[in-house]
């Protein structure tokens, strides 16, 4: 489902993203302890169980991304992605997050969203918000989508394809059945 388009434009949480390759590191660094200290059945449970937290991690920090695109709009959230048309696009805007509107369905996009701490100052008036704030971040992504929407929605024909994150599920459901298979033989 990755654009070929050497015209892509991606948009993420940046502190999503540093949070979870934390919490990644740390991960490793248990896996790396089991490894080399508890080579036993309930070191394979422990391991396992740490390598389900990196991956439930990996998908829920770094993996929801908006990805614009000449052809198409995607969005990959924690464990699904919308391949969705240009043409298929009827509005865009933003909550707490990203909302894209299609004619059938209304999708969410996890990969933008708005700090609450932004939406409070806004919302009192108070303090002035600072020049990178994620409401000025999450405006213009609207922004680019609205004018890739009027600019390519001709262009760009076909469905809304949904899919799973098959890889992170395949993963998770391997090392759900390796963790149950040591637990068992321990």
């Amino acid at each position: 489902m990755k654009s070929k388009s050497p015209e892509s434009e991606q948009y993420l949480s940046a502190s999503n993203r540093i949070t979870g390759a934390i919490v990644l590191v740390i991960g490793v660094l248990g896996l790396v302890d089991v490894v080399l200290e508890w080579r036993t059945a309930t070191g394979l449970l422990v391991g396992s169980i740490i390598a389900i937290v990196m991956i439930l991690a990996y998908a829920g920090l770094m993996r929801p991304s908006v990805t614009l695109s000449p052809e198409n709009l995607l969005l990959r959230n924690h464990l699904r992605d919308h391949l969705i048309p240009w043409s298929k696009v009827t509005g865009v805007d933003v909550t707490d997050i990203l909302r894209v509107h299609t004619e059938a369905n209304r999708f969410r996009a996890p990969g933008v969203q708005l700090v609450m701490r932004d939406l409070r100052k806004q919302r009192v008036g108070g303090r002035k918000l600072a020049a990178d704030n994620s409401l000025s971040k999450a405006d213009f992504v609207v922004s680019r989508i609205e004018t890739l929407q009027g600019q390519y929605s001709e262009q760009s024909q076909g469905d809304v394809i949904t899919g799973w994150a098959k890889p992170e599920l395949i993963a998770i459901g391997v090392l759900a059945v390796v963790a149950i298979v040591a637990a068992v033989v321990r």
